[in-house]
């Protein structure tokens, strides 16, 4: 049987492959999708999406016990936890088949399956009717990352779980232990401890949100131990104990091990690569614990195959992958496209409260020879966070004393996983302070809070 030809094949549909194949099609690229399980990937299946509708529930939850405050009145106010999870599910269906949509509007074709590439600009899929022969110029490899499983500390689905399991629930928990305090960890962390759960976060490296600014994460600590969360940084679990309906964590602190009753455990120890299968290793691509090494556009050495998302390495980011595959089109279509930064991609969490950074932290920007000049701007000095009954929080922002250049920006409270981009941009755009002390913002706004962390920098702050 002869291939069917192809000037790109993308192999995975998520949020990077997906992406990748749009844009190829815009430039007059005849492309094909490989997916072998659902069109959007995780992020839209199992990942960015679902969690945040999940979250959501939990924000208003935790409103509508705070409706007094704001004059209102709520009684008996209680969850359906089954209910939630309906409703994430249906957003990451809508979502899903928005997808699928548009790969027929771009008149991309489509196969599910399985692919393995059996050589150079070839790719065999093996799909619910056969085995089907591909070949192309360019091959893509999207195939995207899992959950990283620990020895003993595998999930089963019942007592302890990955992200999955946790955003479709058997139960609500009592209480629980998350290990593993990053984006997922943390997230979930904060879900189920809104709903009621005794949470306990365990992290092994010396603080929490470990990939954040020093100050950021010791804010997020205070305010989730506030909430009620146990928080043991510089831990780690050894082992677990699992018996009828509770695990037994041996939990190393100091030196010591302790030991934690738990009904539920929620593995988010970070992730590894989906590279088995494929074939890479006979064709020559270099891996690095489990990731494809590239270089700045993605290139994996072997001609003709490039590597984007979450496969070739961090930050492991829907967006970042998006970029990615923006560029690895553009590219294989003569254009002329910038690499894509890792250090001007922002990176945001949505547990309460939210948490949002770009580029460097202050540490960072002093290991690399910068002299610094550090702006802060507390929630509480602004009028709309107060107004919102939000008023804990703090815009922090780091720049090159000499040349004046926003270095980076690190911010924890209400919406900052919204506000981070005015600074994204600003650093696209090579700002300087001048430029953001000229911006006018309008009032009143959280985003004064952006403007007058820059004014403080430079001494120059209004309100505070």
């Amino acid at each position: 049987m002869s291939a069917k030809s192809f000037d790109m094949i993308v192999i995975g549909a998520g949020p990077g492959g997906y992406v990748c194949a749009i844009r190829g099609a815009q430039l007059g690229l005849k492309v094909a999708i490989v997916e072998r399980e659902h069109m959007g990937g995780i992020c839209l299946n199992w990942g960015c999406i679902p969690t945040k509708a999940m979250l959501r529930s939990s924000e208003l939850f935790h409103l509508m016990n705070r409706a007094k405050e704001f004059g209102l009145k709520a009684e008996g106010i209680g969850y359906d936890l089954d209910a939630v999870v309906a409703r994430s599910r249906a957003v990451a269906k809508q979502l899903s088949g928005g997808v699928g949509h548009l790969m027929k509007k771009n008149k991309i074709t489509v196969l599910m399956g399985e692919a393995t590439l059996p050589g150079k600009g070839k790719v065999s899929v093996r799909t619910d009717k056969g085995t089907e022969e591909l070949a192309a110029k360019t091959i893509v490899l999207a195939t995207g990352a899992r959950a990283r499983e620990l020895p003993g500390l595998e999930a089963d689905g019942d007592l302890v779980w990955t992200y999955k399991h946790a955003l479709q629930p058997p139960r609500m928990p009592k209480k629980l232990l998350v290990i593993g305090s990053g984006a997922i960890g943390i997230e979930f962390a904060s879900f189920y401890n809104t709903l009621g759960a005794e949470t306990t976060v365990v992290e092994v490296m010396e603080r929490i949100l470990p990939v954040e600014d020093a100050e950021i994460s010791a804010f997020a600590r205070k305010a989730f131990a506030k909430q009620g969360m146990t928080i043991m940084e510089k831990a780690m679990v050894k082992q677990l104990d699992r018996g009828k309906g509770k695990v037994t964590a041996h939990i190393e602190t100091g030196g010591k091990i302790e030991k934690h009753e738990f009904d539920t455990v929620i593995s988010a120890v970070g992730i590894v690569g989906n590279t088995e299968g494929l074939g890479l290793e006979d064709l020559g691509v270099k891996l690095d614990r489990s990731h494809v090494v590239t270089d700045e556009f993605c290139r994996t050495g072997v001609d003709g195959l490039f590597a984007i998302g979450d496969l070739a390495g961090a930050p492991w980011l829907a967006h970042k992958a998006s970029h990615e595959g923006v560029m690895v089109a553009e590219l294989v279509a003569g254009k002329d496209p910038h690499p894509v930064k890792p250090e001007s991609i922002a990176g945001c969490t949505y547990c309460q409260p939210q948490v949002a950074s770009v580029g460097l932290t202050e540490a960072q920007a002093k290991e690399q020879g910068y002299k610094v000049r550090i702006g802060r701007f507390p929630f509480i000095g602004n009028g709309k966070a107060i107004a919102l009954g939000e008023a804990e929080g703090l815009v922090k922002t780091v720049f090159d004393e000499k040349t004046g250049e926003l270095l980076g920006a690190h911010m924890i409270g209400a919406e900052v996983t919204e506000l981070i981009q005015g600074y994204a941009v600003g650093r696209t755009l090579e700002t300087t302070e001048a430029e953001l002390i000229e911006t006018v913002f309008p009032h009143p706004t959280l985003s004064e809070m952006m403007h007058e962390s820059v004014l403080d920098a430079y001494d120059r702050v209004i309100h505070i």
